[in-house]
C-alpha cells in the first residue's frame, strides 16, 4: 500500500495540489444593484441575427425547458437534448412543496433583503452574495410568469395567491399548488418548449444521453451524444452549449431522486476542463422516508411543506415499543421546538437533519428498523380540522399511505434525513458561465445561490430564474462577438476526435465480461458514502472513505459485467457509464470534505464544532468556494467570498 494510506488519516497534500485564486465576476459595488448594472452593459444580437447561432440546450428540467423555450422565442436557432422520452419526466417534477418569492404580499415584513439574508445565511455564507440577490430580484417575476404560462397557483379566498412557510425563514413566502409545484412548474414550462418546437426555433432530441463535451479553441463548440435507442453515437456543434442536468444525490445510490438522475454530463465537462465547486455539499432531507429494508433502491420524499403543521418529535426514552399513539404527551420531546425555539419545527434542513440523527443515534429512532423520527400531524387536525389539512397536504399523505401502509391522518408520519439536493456543481461565474468559455450551467447542475445550504422552495426558484431569466441575457452577451463565425464543422479534429474517445469508453465498458453487475458497484459506493461522508464527517472516516472508494473503482475496472451490445438498447451500458462517473466524483467529494477543515451548512466535521454540538465556522481561512480542476491529483483552486449586505455571523435559530 503506498505510503499515503499507512496511516488513520491521510496528508491531504499527498491527495490534492493548491492552485490559485479566480475571479467570480461579482460585480463591485452595491450587491443589491449588481444584477440590474450587469444587463445593461451586457451586449445584444439584434433579432435578425439570432437566428444565426445555434445554442445547445442539455436537460429539459424547469432550467432547460425554460431556457430552451426562452431562446427559441427570441429567434435564437436551439437544440434540446434529454434521456427521457418527454421533456416532462425531467425530475424536477418531484419538487413538491413549493417555489420562494419576496414579493411581500403578506404584511409579515418580507421583502428582497431579507430573502437575501435567509438565503446566504441559511448557506452558512458560502455562496456569492450577489448571486443571491440576482434569485431574490428575479423571483418577483418568476411567479407572474409561471402564472401566464399555466402554473395553477394555490389562491386565498379573496383570489390572491397563496403562501406557506418554508424552513429557515420567519415569513410566509412559498407559493405552491398543493403538494404538486414542481410538477406543475414542470408541465408548464415543458408546454412552453414544445411551442418553440412547433414554431421550428427549437429542435428537440428525445432519448439522447450527452456523453461528452466538445471543445475547440478553448471554447465549448458542442456536445457528443448517444441514441439510447439505437446505440448510434454523434456530435451537435453549436455557438454555445447550456448545461441543465440536475444534480448528483444518486452518488449515494439510495436517494429521493429519480433513478435515473446523474452525475455523468457535468462530470464529463469537468473532465475537458471545466471546475468543479464544493462536491462535498450535499443536503439529506429531513423529511425522507426511512428506509424499510436493505434492499431497498431509494428512498422517497415528503415535502417541507409538512413542517408547517406537523410537529416532530422522539419519545424521550431509549427503546421505545409502544406504538405513537400509545405514548402519553409527556414522555414525547419535540426535540426541534426546545433546543431551536425561534424557528422549532422549521429549522433549516441541515440543522433539522443532525438534529434527527443526533436522536436516532442515541437510541430513540422509531419504527421497526429504530431509523426514523415522528412527524404528527395530531394538532394541527384538532386545530384546523381534517378538511383543511386534507387540502394542503391530501396527495401528499396519499403518496405515503401506499409507501407505507399507514394512514398519517391516523397514526404519525416517520421520517428520517435522506441524501437530496446538491449545493455543489459545475463553477459558473456570475454570468453562469463555467471555467470553459462557452460552456453555461444552470439549475441544479451548478454550484450558485445555494452555498453549503439550500433552503427550502429556493431549488425551483433556481432552475427557474436561470432558465427564464439569467441565461437568455448571459448567452447572447458571449454570442455577440461571434456573429459570422460558423459553427464547427462535422470533420472538424476537434469533433472527430472527441467522437472517437467517446466510442472507445463506451465499447471499452460494453466489453466488460466480469460478475457483477453496474448497480451492485452503485449500491455498495452509496453504503461507502453515507457512513463515511454522509450527515456527518471525520478526517478519519473521510480517508477510509477515499481507500475503499479506490479499491471499489479497482474492483470495477475489473470485475464490471454489461450485458448486451452497444448497437441498440441498452440500460445495463448506459448505468455503467454512470456509476464509472459517480465513483470518480465520489473520491472528490471526499477529498473536499477533508480538505475543508471547517463546519459549514450540510457539511459537518464532528473536530470542528461549537461547545453546543452546532457548526464551527472558520471564515479566517476558509470563507472562499472550492472550484476543483481535474486530474489525476486535482487541484483546488479559491474564490474568494465577500459580504457587503449580509455580513457572516453565527447561525442561530434558536432565537429571532
Amino acid at each position: 500500500m503506498s505510503a499515503v494510506f499507512d496511516s488513520a488519516v491521510i496528508n491531504i497534500d499527498a491527495l490534492r495540489d493548491i492552485g490559485g485564486i479566480i475571479d467570480g465576476g461579482q460585480p463591485t459595488g452595491d450587491p443589491a444593484g449588481a444584477w440590474a448594472d450587469r444587463k445593461l452593459n451586457y451586449k445584444l444580437v439584434s433579432p435578425l441575427n439570432r437566428r444565426k447561432f445555434d445554442v445547445i440546450v442539455v436537460g429539459t428540467g424547469l432550467a432547460g425547458a425554460a431556457c430552451a423555450a426562452a431562446l427559441g422565442e427570441l429567434g435564437y436557432n436551439v437544440h434540446a437534448f434529454t434521456f427521457h422520452d418527454a421533456p416532462r419526466r425531467a425530475h424536477s417534477v418531484a419538487a413538491q412543496g413549493g417555489i420562494n418569492a419576496a414579493r411581500g404580499r403578506k404584511v409579515d415584513n418580507d421583502s428582497l433583503a431579507r430573502f437575501v439574508k435567509d438565503t446566504v445565511k441559511g448557506g452558512d455564507f458560502r455562496a456569492r452574495e450577489a448571486d443571491c440577490w440576482r434569485l431574490a430580484e428575479e423571483s418577483v417575476r418568476v411567479i407572474d410568469h409561471m402564472e401566464a404560462v399555466g402554473a395553477p397557483f394555490a389562491r386565498e379566498y379573496g383570489g390572491q395567491l397563496a403562501t406557506r412557510s418554508f424552513g429557515g425563514v420567519q415569513v410566509s413566502r412559498t407559493y405552491y399548488t398543493r403538494g404538486q409545484t414542481g410538477q406543475q412548474l414542470q408541465v408548464a414550462a415543458s408546454q412552453a418548449l414544445l411551442r418553440q418546437v412547433a414554431a421550428g426555433t427549437v429542435t428537440l432530441h428525445t432519448r439522447s444521453e450527452m456523453l461528452d463535451l466538445i471543445v475547440a479553441d478553448g471554447r465549448a463548440q458542442g456536445i457528443v451524444v448517444r441514441d439510447l435507442t439505437t446505440g448510434d453515437i454523434w456530435a451537435q456543434t453549436g455557438h454555445a452549449v447550456v448545461l441543465a442536468t440536475g444534480g448528483y444525490g444518486n452518488v449515494f445510490f439510495k436517494s429521493t431522486l429519480a433513478k435515473n438522475s446523474n452525475v455523468t454530463a457535468a462530470f464529463r465537462a469537468h473532465k475537458r476542463g471545466a471546475l468543479f465547486a464544493s462536491p462535498s455539499f450535499i443536503q439529506f432531507h429531513p423529511t425522507a422516508l426511512p428506509l424499510s429494508s436493505e434492499w431497498q433502491s431509494k428512498t422517497i420524499l415528503m415535502s417541507e411543506s409538512l413542517r408547517n403543521d406537523g410537529r416532530i418529535w422522539v419519545p424521550s426514552a431509549p427503546g421505545e415499543t409502544r406504538p405513537a399513539n400509545d405514548i402519553p404527551e409527556a414522555e414525547r420531546d419535540y426535540y426541534l421546538e426546545r433546543r431551536y425555539p425561534a424557528f422549532g419545527n422549521l429549522t433549516p434542513r441541515d440543522v433539522a437533519s443532525r438534529a434527527a440523527r443526533d436522536e436516532i443515534d442515541a437510541g430513540r429512532g422509531v419504527g421497526p428498523l429504530k431509523n426514523g423520527v415522528y412527524l404528527d400531524f395530531r394538532d394541527s387536525l384538532a386545530r384546523l380540522g381534517r378538511k383543511v389539512i386534507e387540502e394542503r397536504y391530501g396527495n401528499l399523505f396519499e403518496m405515503y399511505t401506499d409507501a407505507t401502509g399507514e394512514n398519517p391522518l391516523e397514526v404519525p408520519m416517520r421520517i428520517a434525513p435522506g441524501a437530496h439536493f446538491s449545493m455543489g456543481g459545475l463553477w459558473t461565474d456570475y454570468d453562469a458561465m463555467a471555467s470553459i468559455p462557452g460552456l453555461f450551467v444552470g439549475g441544479e447542475a451548478g454550484w450558485a445561490y445555494h452555498g453549503a445550504n439550500r433552503l427550502g422552495a429556493n431549488s425551483l426558484l433556481s432552475a427557474c430564474v436561470d432558465g427564464w431569466f439569467t441565461l437568455p441575457y448571459a448567452v447572447p452577451n458571449y454570442l455577440a462577438p461571434l456573429l459570422g463565425q460558423q459553427a464547427l464543422p462535422a470533420d472538424h479534429p476537434a469533433v472527430t476526435g472527441t467522437l472517437a474517445e467517446a466510442r472507445a469508453v463506451v465499447d471499452a465498458l460494453a466489453a466488460s465480461s466480469g460478475t457483477q453487475g453496474p448497480d451492485r458497484f452503485h449500491r455498495r459506493l452509496g453504503e461507502i458514502l453515507y457512513t463515511h461522508c454522509g450527515v456527518s464527517r471525520t478526517a478519519e472516516g473521510l480517508s477510509e472513505g477515499i481507500r475503499l472508494i479506490r479499491e471499489l473503482r479497482a474492483e470495477f475496472q475489473t470485475d464490471l459485467r454489461v450485458a448486451g451490445s452497444p448497437d441498440g438498447f441498452n440500460q445495463e451500458l448506459e448505468r455503467a457509464g454512470r456509476v464509472a462517473d459517480f465513483l470518480d466524483l465520489a473520491e472528490l467529494m471526499c477529498i473536499d470534505a477533508l480538505d475543508r477543515e471547517e463546519s459549514c451548512g450540510a457539511h459537518f466535521r464532528l473536530e470542528h464544532q461549537l461547545s453546543d454540538g452546532e457548526a464551527a465556522r472558520d471564515d479566517a481561512h476558509w470563507s472562499f468556494v472550492s472550484a476543483w480542476q481535474h486530474g489525476a491529483r486535482p487541484t483546488r483552486h479559491n474564490e474568494p467570498l465577500h459580504f457587503d449586505s449580509v455580513l457572516p455571523e453565527t447561525r442561530n435559530y434558536k432565537s429571532s
